[in-house]
């Protein structure tokens, strides 16, 4: 009985080492085959080439722009308000109207001040007939005192009298002058070219003199303003750009992607903001096509001078890292490497390089998500990142 167990624990032995020597008999032999070159076969081939987008650095003349924030404002803002009292007769104007320096724009009812200064007339005139005959009285009085029929007193006070009616007559003018202003500001004209605004009143109102709201309001759109501000340590190089004569200055869209109008500096403001470190500049805008309009937010971009024959690459060349800037740089083997750069004035199109290539080497301007470095490239610029 012992010798059939010790038979039967011998042959579980013997086939579980024979199991173990065929399975590494076949994953040996499955090593063998992959790694034996099939008949016929050739190397593997290299890495592929990874097409990218590619650009040549050079040398260029470069203009050097101040960028800023600004506001649009109009260049003159006029609220219209009336300077008597009364009911308005007529609105003569239409909201959103363009008008003219002179132009009509509400009639207040006239007919009061018209009473006064007819008024005004009419006593001038009394006032008149008096005098003349007091000049008469007073020529008659010389002739009676010359023969002693008239005393002296009687004459002076003629003459009194006659210097009364004429200080009179004067005030009377005065008071004829007042009274056609009040009835001239019946009429209520436009003090400048430009648009009008919302109706803030409507005809037929009693309008006074001390409202503070106003008929409506007008605001001269050609030429414009911007308002923009620069940090203080850019005050040199304003005052540098306006030295020859008025700044060159752009306005664009908040994206800088669309240019709005081209005008020129007017004014630096005669202080800097302690509490933000800025100076506020102000622009002019001719606006003939009326791109800008009162209270818009756009970039302000001012030309400062011309960088000569600085070193550029494309903007899409740049790539950004912990570091800084970066560009791959193509080696004269195809290969490429990352080249940290210092970089200077940036726009859509141009980067400025102070520093890192020259001119005359290649960079790659799209497709870098599937670069690194030492990777071989190839010229596709139809590639993008």
């Amino acid at each position: 009985m012992i010798a059939e167990l010790a038979r039967t624990g011998r042959r579980a032995r013997i086939v579980v080492v024979a199991t173990v020597i065929v399975a590494a008999s076949a994953g040996y032999l499955r090593w063998q085959s992959r790694a034996a070159p099939m008949p016929g076969a050739t190397a593997s081939p290299t890495v592929a080439s990874v097409p990218a987008g590619i650009a040549t650095v050079a040398r260029h003349d470069v203009p050097v722009y101040l960028s800023g924030l600004g506001t649009v404002q109009a260049f003159n803002t006029v609220t219209i308000k009336t300077r008597v009292d009364g009911e308005l007769q007529k609105v003569a104007f239409t909201e959103g109207q363009e008008v003219k320096a002179g132009d009509l724009l509400a009639k207040i009812d006239p007919r009061p001040f018209q009473a006064t200064l007819d008024q005004a007339v009419a006593k001038k005139t009394q006032d008149e007939a008096q005098l003349a005959n007091a000049k008469l009285d007073l020529t008659r009085f010389a002739n009676l005192a010359t023969r002693d029929y008239a005393t002296k007193q009687q004459l002076d006070t003629q003459r009194a009298l006659v210097a009364q009616l004429e200080a009179q007559i004067e005030g009377d003018q005065a008071s004829i002058d007042s009274a056609q202003t009040q009835l001239d500001y019946t009429t209520i004209t436009s003090p400048l070219a430009g648009r009008t605004g919302i109706r803030l009143v409507d005809q037929g109102n009693i309008v006074h003199a001390t409202d503070t709201t106003g008929l409506v309001v007008v605001t001269q759109l050609q030429p414009i303003s911007v308002i923009f501000t620069l940090p203080e340590d850019q005050l040199a190089s304003v005052k540098a750009a306006m030295a020859p004569g008025p700044a060159s200055i752009a306005a664009t869209t908040r994206d800088g992607k669309r240019l709005l109008a081209q005008g020129t500096l007017a004014l630096v403001d005669n202080e800097i903001d302690q509490s933000t470190g800025t100076i506020r500049l102000k622009g002019t805008f001719a606006n003939r096509n009326g791109t800008l309009w009162p209270g818009e937010f756009v970039n302000v971009r001012l030309l400062a001078q011309t960088a000569h024959n600085v070193v550029t690459i494309p903007s899409g060349a740049l790539q950004r890292g912990p570091a800084g800037y970066y560009a791959y740089v193509v080696k004269s083997d195809g290969t490429v490497e990352m080249r940290p750069l210092q970089v200077g004035q940036i726009d859509d199109d141009l980067a400025v390089v102070d520093a890192g290539v020259d001119a005359g080497e290649k960079v790659v301007t799209s497709g870098q998500y599937r670069l690194r470095p030492g990777a071989r490239v190839v010229a596709d610029n139809s590639a993008h990142t």
